[in-house]
């Protein structure tokens, strides 16, 4: 049933309790709606909801074939072990290390997507039969928030045919288009468990140089997409004492807040949704989940929107960082494998990347560290099975530890010097000589 058709809306407090009361039951009573073959999608991140997961697994015996979309699992959960390959099947549309070890084994499956179009081909190619996600509490006009995930959410809610919510007081109300009324749930399953966190990580040497290299590069006024990790962490920090900045990504996180807490964000200077920190999801600390508690700075909107290139194009000055796994001589990133070994998955990189290079003004930042473990992460080619995220037509910016390489409008032989002299120098004489062999230089 399409949740338009699901009942009406009302603010009557009395009929409102009612109508919470009669679909609240237990995870155990709820989860029974679930069948053998079912596709059942599983909110973005923090909005997962472990007490449904733990309890579909206890009904396996039940259940055979049934497929779990999901992005970004955050906590262990009895499903995903081994030996419940029978009964469900782990489908990945972006891995995380609760994930990694089961989609590397072959034991789950994997959506290829780019995040902007994940609504679409939930809305288009997958039967939902069931979508799970954590809310936070019921307001008085009688609508629970997606809080933290927004993303491909609210497009899986028109169409699944059983909307099961986790009513979460630790989950924030947040703004924008991330509102569910109670007429359109079918079950609801009140738990109080924290909301899994991703603990902020302190930048070291290495992070703190190439942040500091793409700070320069911002200029006042600019419009911010920030990933999560050391580097990101780095950039944001190099940024606190820029003015006037905007922030529309696909994730906020912690750095964010202290770039807003130092006055550094004002979203003043923005072309559209001025005055507003606009993005999907989150994903921090308790720090920034309280931030984000009905604060009317920030607007979540889903991916489709956020994510969509030729809207991100739209803000002036803006800018894209993301990391990558390697590079090679054309500047090729390949960012979600390790060779041929699945590490994570496309995401919204190239969304932002493409975003950011239209945009008047804007500029798009691919970073990583020169080595791993004492070897070049910049290539003279990619391993055999390397899959490729952000395409060399695609590049602007590369920077590592030693510098930056500007790439777009660049020669394939300007290019290969250019990534060179950024490469850690132990490995520049290896990577010219091969560059020679290619006829790169």
């Amino acid at each position: 049933m399409a949740w338009q058709d699901r009942g009406f809306v009302t603010s009557n407090p009395d009929l409102l309790k009612d109508q919470y009361s009669a679909r609240l039951v237990t995870a155990a009573k709820a989860v029974e709606c679930i069948r053998p073959n079912n596709d059942v999608v599983v909110a973005f991140g923090v909005a997962e909801t472990p007490v449904l997961l733990d309890e579909m697994a206890n009904r396996k015996d039940q259940l055979r074939d049934v497929r779990i979309h999901q992005m970004i699992p955050m906590r262990p959960a009895k499903y995903l072990e081994p030996g419940m390959d029978e009964h469900f099947t782990h489908v990945s549309w972006f891995t995380s290390g609760t994930s990694r070890n089961g989609v590397q084994s072959g034991r789950f499956d994997i959506m290829p997507n780019y995040f902007s179009l994940s609504p679409r081909m939930f809305a288009e190619f997958i039967e939902v039969d069931v979508l799970m996600a954590t809310v936070s509490p019921m307001d008085k006009y009688g609508f629970f928030s997606f809080g933290t995930s927004i993303d491909y959410t609210t497009t899986v809610a028109e169409k699944a045919k059983k909307i099961i919510l986790v009513v979460n007081p630790n989950m924030p109300r947040t703004h924008g288009n991330t509102f569910i009324h109670v007429t359109q749930a079918d079950f609801l399953v009140e738990d109080d468990s924290p909301l899994p966190e991703i603990p902020f990580l302190t930048p070291g040497t290495e992070d703190l140089a190439i942040g500091q290299f793409v700070a320069d590069l911002i200029e006042d006024g600019s419009t911010l997409q920030l990933g999560i990790g050391k580097i990101p962490n780095a950039v944001a920090q190099a940024l606190l004492t820029k003015k006037n900045l905007g922030i529309h990504s696909e994730i906020l996180t912690d750095g964010m807040v202290d770039l807003i807490e130092a006055g550094a964000v004002t979203n003043n200077a923005k072309s559209i949704h001025r005055g507003k920190a606009l993005a999907c999801a989150a994903l921090g600390t308790k720090k920034l989940y309280d931030f984000l508690n009905d604060n009317p700075m920030f607007e979540l909107h889903p991916v489709s929107y956020t994510n969509n290139p030729n809207i991100i194009g739209k803000n002036i000055k803006m800018v894209s960082i993301n990391a990558t796994v390697e590079v090679d001589l054309l500047g090729q990133c390949a960012s979600e494998t390790i060779g041929p070994i699945q590490y994570s998955g496309t995401g919204g990189q190239v969304d932002f990347v493409r975003g950011a290079v239209q945009a008047p003004e804007g500029k798009a930042f691919i970073v990583l560290h020169s080595t791993v473990k004492g070897k070049s992460k910049i290539v003279p080619m990619f391993r055999e099975g390397t899959v490729i995220t952000t395409s060399k037509n695609d590049v602007d910016y590369i920077v590592t530890e030693y510098g930056v390489a500007k790439l777009s409008g660049r020669t394939f032989k300007q290019r290969a010097e250019a990534l060179i002299n950024i490469a850690h120098p132990d490995h520049r004489p290896e990577l010219r000589e091969q560059a020679k062999k290619m006829g790169l230089l």
